[in-house]
């Protein structure tokens, strides 16, 4: 494995993502990355898209959003 940049992290656990990084990922102001972790313990981190495959999943399949009980939209709607 290469190392093709390197960012540092600031006291507020804030990163900057390098420029080729962000041009090669495509990343805009708003863009959402996502850090996933394998078997191995290795890192990854790749842009996430606007939806994810169970999103697409669901739309072209035309499954029914999961029904919300009685409890669940209270929670929701709850003014604090």
């Amino acid at each position: 494995m290469m190392t093709i940049a390197k960012s540092k992290l600031t006291s507020q656990g804030k990163i900057t993502v390098p420029a080729s990084i962000r041009q090669k990922l495509g990343l805009t102001p708003g863009s959402v990355i996502e850090w996933t972790e394998n078997e191995a313990g290795e890192i990854t981190v790749q842009r996430r898209t606007k939806f994810s495959s169970e999103d697409i999943h669901n739309a072209v399949f035309k499954v029914p959003p999961a029904r919300k009980g009685f409890e669940e939209i209270n929670e929701e709607v709850k003014i604090q």
